[in-house]
């Protein structure tokens, strides 16, 4: 059984993912709700597309 884990573009992404959160922790607090909250959702939302993808 085929499994969306086991794709190389969503392990990317969620790798991706940490390291936004990594470096928008760096952000001056004024971004907190502004610039980083954005680049979070965006990254975010390529592994949960993906996995919203895959055909079950």
């Amino acid at each position: 059984m085929r499994n969306f884990k086991n794709y190389d573009v969503w392990t990317d992404g969620v790798d991706f993912c940490v390291e936004v959160y990594k470096m928008t922790e760096q952000f001056p607090k004024k971004e907190t709700y502004a610039l980083s909250d954005q680049m979070q959702r965006a990254a975010v939302s390529i592994p949960s597309n993906v996995a919203e993808a895959f055909p079950w």
